[in-house]
């Protein structure tokens, strides 16, 4: 967990909300042990390079699916496969749970997350906001 924590931790470097990150590596673990998230991992010889946490969630429309909640590469290991290579595993447990929808979100600034999800067969929904509370 401590692995998946920094990349999470990159992403929101990238993402220009590094203070936003609350959650810790153990945090990780118990959560992960309590299975309220799953993750796939990408790894090189000698270290993780890149991820995909996901958890359940359920539509009164759809019924279950499965919410990507973080999808992440290491910079250095970008343009060679291996986002394909995690988003694809997701869908094939996608499929292996028949679920019928995968969900995500993606900031409208981010173009080389936008160009990646739009070589799937996905859409942007239009019209939907975003809303949160902080406790």
């Amino acid at each position: 967990m401590p692995f998946v924590h920094g990349l999470v931790k990159q992403l929101a470097v990238y993402e220009r909300a590094p203070h936003d990150v609350i959650t810790t590596p153990e945090m990780y673990a118990t959560d992960f042990a309590d299975k309220r998230f799953d993750v796939f991992v990408a790894e090189n010889e000698k270290e993780i390079v890149g991820m995909a946490l996901y958890y359940w969630a359920y539509s009164t429309w759809k019924g279950k699916y499965l919410w990507l909640e973080d999808f992440i590469v290491r910079e250095d290991f970008r343009k060679h496969g291996v986002g394909k290579l995690l988003f694809d595993t997701l869908l094939e447990e996608c499929k292996k749970e028949n679920v019928l929808q995968l969900k995500w979100q993606v900031l409208d600034w981010n173009e080389p997350a936008i160009r990646f999800y739009e070589k799937y067969d996905c859409e942007w929904q239009k019209g939907w906001l975003t809303y949160r509370i902080m406790l």
